[in-house]
């Protein structure tokens, strides 16, 4: 616990890199660490208070004494590195499913811009102010990359993830996919990311951390019911 207390993190509801942070901490039973939440709405993440950790006004901002560390798949390497004896392990001795880990885990990241590509165009620009040839190609990537998760996940079952036993590779794909999910993705056509939701979404580390306004409502949109 007292690890934790000198531990802070500055975080938004429902983004993805924030919620891998909490994930993270979690799993390593980090618990009791400083949490400020802020509204993206009311332009937040750009206060000064973000700024002096972060100067993108991004979030998370995270800080463990005096190290600092906005960029999640960075803030849950250094967690697990710094903490290996604790919680659970999050990275893999055997080199193929560590390999496969890394692999899966970078390949997260790419998911996560595709993923933003689509709903933060089509949720943010106006209608009017949409380049078609945009929405077009903005979703023929990610229906490409939906695809290939699709196939990563042939042998998904419970205690066996992207890359073994829960490993930090799930702490990454799993925010984007409940995001997907949230914002609309068919069950029907994509029923192995479904069934990996659905195997996950009670994991005590991803309940513990749900986003709070998800929560508060339930109903999600439907930008991506189509992909």
């Amino acid at each position: 616990m007292s690890m934790a207390k000198s531990m802070s993190l500055l975080w938004g509801t429902g983004s993805p890199p924030c919620w891998r942070v909490m994930i993270a901490l979690e799993e390593k039973k980090l618990q009791g660490y400083k949490r400020k939440p802020l509204s993206f709405e009311k332009g937040e993440h750009k206060s000064q208070e973000v700024l002096e950790i972060n100067p993108r006004g991004q979030l998370p901002a995270f800080k463990h004494g005096n190290n600092i560390l906005n960029e999640s798949c960075a803030a849950c390497l250094y967690l697990e590195n710094q903490f290996k004896c604790q919680g659970n392990k999050l990275i893999p001795d055997n080199p193929a499913e560590q390999a496969l880990m890394y692999q899966r885990m970078m390949e997260g990241l790419a998911f996560t811009d595709k993923l933003n590509s689509v709903i933060y165009y089509e949720w943010v620009v106006p209608e009017e102010e949409r380049h078609d040839s945009a929405v077009k190609r903005n979703r023929t990537d990610l229906t490409t990359e939906l695809k290939l998760w699709e196939d990563y996940l042939q042998k998904v079952a419970a205690g066996s993830y992207l890359a073994g036993a829960f490993p930090l590779a799930d702490v990454i794909i799993f925010p984007n996919i409940a995001y997907a999910f949230r914002f609309g993705l068919s069950v029907g056509r994509y029923p192995k990311l479904a069934k990996y939701y659905s195997l996950l979404k009670d994991r005590p580390s991803i309940k513990a951390s749900w986003p709070p306004h998800w929560l508060a409502s339930p109903q999600g949109f439907d930008i991506l019911k189509d992909l």
